[in-house]
């Protein structure tokens, strides 16, 4: 997840539009990617992951190799991911099964056949957040105010939102976003 992506993310989950899960696993591999993508040290990106972490103590799937039995059809450099989220639901002690779901760019490593025998699905983000605008659009709009601190942050100029979405391929949510609501039709 992008620069911009990743902490709009984060502050819907702190919002309590999702719960994150990951695994120590997905942390690895995150911070490994992730500097080198970004160019810089893993001790930055590790210290990323440390504050991920605190905000968010539940999110940790524990163990997941068990819940990796099974899995055949979905690439198996990520049949961890999917254990996550199987391990999250199966430990959740709650009494109504949680929805558990993969947001991944990748979504052709994900055999949506097999995800779906196993009670899961999976999205891009820009259908999640979409789908989540339904739900929860002022929380979401909320969530976006920030965007502008986050591009900032990345030292790049100012910019409209619609533009960080579309750069960052949220066409779909740039596309609520930007709609005229109820209260802005003319009389």
């Amino acid at each position: 997840m992008s620069s911009i992506l990743r902490p709009l993310l984060l502050r819907l989950a702190r919002a309590g539009v999702f719960s994150p899960v990951w695994s120590a696993r997905i942390g690895e591999e995150w911070i490994r990617n992730a500097a080198r993508l970004w160019q810089v040290s893993t001790d930055d990106v590790a210290a990323l992951w440390a504050r991920m972490q605190e905000q968010f103590p539940d999110a940790d799937a524990g163990d997941v190799r068990p819940y990796e039995t099974g899995l055949r059809y979905s690439d198996a450099k990520d049949h961890h991911v999917i254990a996550a989220g199987l391990a999250r639901r199966a430990r959740s002690g709650l009494p109504r099964v949680p929805a558990v779901f993969v947001m991944t760019w990748n979504l052709k490593d994900f055999n949506r056949p097999e995800m779906r025998r196993a009670g899961l699905d999976v999205f891009d983000p820009d259908r999640l957040l979409a789908q989540w605008w339904a739900r929860s659009p002022e929380i979401i709009r909320t969530a976006l105010a920030a965007t502008a601190g986050d591009v900032a942050a990345l030292g790049r100029e100012g910019e409209p939102l619609a533009t960080t979405l579309h750069r960052e391929r949220l066409y779909r949510l740039r596309t609520l976003v930007t709609q005229p609501g109820p209260d802005d039709a003319s009389a």
